[in-house]
């Protein structure tokens, strides 16, 4: 940024801080400090009739709100509240270099990934022989095998060594989504798109959103999980800046966002644990929270 941008970001920051006062726990209070997102915020929410941040991420401070209550009560900004650097990341450059070298290791918690196969098995029963894409792939795809029949499966990721280890999918494409979001597959493809704990690294997450809702067929769901885990320096900055709660409604607007083309989203918790909260963050090392929107075609 030049410096009349980052004079006019540290100002609208300052605003923000008026706007939430001291009532928010130290882990939101910080990020107000930190002028990427929630300057860009701090303008809309200052716009006549805006709700304030605090109504925008379902006041997450509150121990009464839960992964549910987020997007059943979210109130979304008229326009797309986000700007180009909150999807800016400390590592910038080219993710096939980050990615070269295969990772054969699961990246959450044993039993969150227990929860989230157990979680596919419901979800999945939606469709009688389900077609499934699944994002950001790796060598293992957390699909349920026993009692479940499928169409093809495909997996989407980065690594070849990986994807090409990966026994649940049928095929693999290898891509980077954040060079080309445009997905290589037809129209009314796949029943299901699942992404698992890699939203965050996404830098055209509302492209790769609308490209979801063109290959799934009309009825089709996207259904991606979210953890508290990630490389920091992929992650792009709002998801750094923002707490677990605020990255349920961070994903539920990329689907709100995306042209119209999925109905409102929907969020569960899934942490086995159970676990405990502070604010909007989660300290169960097992989070898992699963985001889920069905195509309006």
């Amino acid at each position: 940024c030049s410096e009349p941008q980052k004079e006019d970001a540290c100002r609208r920051v300052f605003c923000a801080g008026l706007l939430l006062g001291k009532s928010l726990p130290f882990p939101m209070r910080r990020k107000v400090a930190l002028c990427c997102s929630l300057s860009t915020m701090a303008g809309a929410f200052m716009n006549s009739g805006a709700p304030s941040r605090r109504s925008l991420v379902m006041s997450s401070s509150s121990t009464s709100t839960g992964v549910s209550d987020v997007l059943a009560k979210a109130q979304w900004p008229e326009e797309w509240p986000y700007a180009f650097v909150d999807f800016s990341r400390q590592d910038e450059a080219k993710d096939g270099d980050f990615y070269s070298f295969p990772r054969f290791c699961y990246h959450v918690d044993d039993k969150a990934v227990a929860a989230l196969t157990k979680y596919y098995a419901s979800a999945f029963r939606d469709w009688e022989k389900p077609s499934v894409l699944d994002l950001c792939s790796s060598h293992v795809s957390h699909f349920p095998e026993e009692g479940q029949s499928y169409g093809e499966r495909v997996a989407l990721g980065m690594n070849e060594s990986e994807l090409k280890e990966n026994p649940q999918c049928d095929r693999y494409v290898v891509k980077d989504l954040n060079e080309d979001p445009k997905l290589p597959f037809d129209d009314d493809t796949f029943d299901i798109v699942t992404n698992c704990v890699s939203i965050d690294y996404l830098t055209k997450p509302v492209d790769v959103c609308r490209e979801v809702a063109r290959v799934l067929k009309p009825g089709g769901a996207a259904i991606f999980a979210l953890s508290n885990r990630c490389f920091p320096t992929k992650a792009v900055q709002i998801w750094l800046r923002t707490n677990d709660l605020e990255h349920v409604f961070i994903v539920g607007s990329y689907f709100h966002y995306a042209s119209g083309l999925f109905k409102p989203p929907t969020a569960t918790e899934v942490t086995p644990s159970g676990g405990s909260w502070a604010g909007g963050t989660s300290m169960a090392v097992d989070y898992l929270a699963v985001v889920r929107a069905t195509v309006d075609k």
